[in-house]
């Protein structure tokens, strides 16, 4: 009787050997490859998806670069006022990352002289005036966001940013370059359009734009709230793209990117 049990002792071995290879390979096999890469980016806008944002990127596990601005939020108050410290303060956490907007959300209207330019803010004790920005101006109106993210979460920003709108010129992109901050804009397909009207463009419209028109390297940006889009863009359209660019290959990298010579 030693023998049959013996027997079946090692059937029973190479059976459950086979199984866990066998669920091995069928998982390796179901988990797409990651061999292109995506930059998802976000500017704060009014806030009003924020908390919907972060938790679709947690539970998908991606990454993503926020572009901050002292912008007014759907609860009345603004995006960098201590009410948002903490919301900031877990994104950091969660090993996103971050570049200024502009701290009064600054938009450029058009070259000045002697280098200068002229900005119409958004907020702040200037909004809605065309001014005269010369170099200094500008810099301090795009390190505003790095030292306001130090108060904020004791860590400075990435030496990156975004002028609102996209709107520059070559001038501004160079006093940008002086301040030590690289101007971060985004790939055609990468405008994801939530900012545009949700009647034209509906949502299931723009995720099928944006499933198969992003590519290698795209840097994408949307917002983390739009006062004037009626049918919110997130969630709607973030997770399931999201899923749709995993299955075309793509893993979700940060700003800035980092050639290889850089990370030598």
């Amino acid at each position: 009787m030693a023998k049959p049990i013996h027997n079946t002792s090692r059937l029973l071995q190479i059976t459950a050997a086979l199984l866990l290879g066998c669920f091995s390979f069928t998982s390796s096999a179901q988990a797409p490859s990651c061999h292109k890469t995506v930059y998802l980016t976000f500017d704060t806008g009014n806030m009003s998806v924020a908390e919907k944002v972060a938790e679709i990127l947690k539970r998908q596990d991606v990454k993503a670069t926020f572009f901050l601005s002292n912008e007014k939020t759907f609860r009345g108050d603004f995006a960098l006022d201590d009410s948002w410290k903490a919301y900031w303060q877990e994104r950091l956490r969660e090993g996103h990352r971050f570049g200024s907007h502009t701290f009064d959300h600054v938009y450029f209207v058009k070259d000045g002289p002697k280098g200068e330019v002229f900005e119409k803010p958004q907020f702040g004790p200037k909004a809605g005036m065309t001014v005269l920005y010369n170099e200094a101006a500008i810099c301090k109106e795009i390190r505003r966001v790095d030292q306001r993210f130090i108060e904020l979460t004791g860590q400075p920003i990435e030496k990156i940013w975004r002028a609102p709108g996209g709107k520059t010129s070559p001038t501004l992109i160079r006093m940008g370059n002086m301040c030590g901050y690289q101007h971060m804009a985004w790939a055609g397909e990468g405008f994801l359009g939530d900012e545009l009207d949700s009647d034209k463009h509906p949502n299931d419209k723009l995720l099928s734009k944006a499933s198969r028109g992003i590519a290698d390297g795209d840097i994408t940006m949307a917002h983390l709230g739009i006062w004037s889009r009626k049918d919110p863009w997130a969630p709607a359209v973030l997770e399931q793209l999201i899923v749709n660019l995993k299955n075309r290959g793509f893993c979700f990298g940060v700003l800035p990117k980092i050639s290889v010579n850089q990370s030598k």
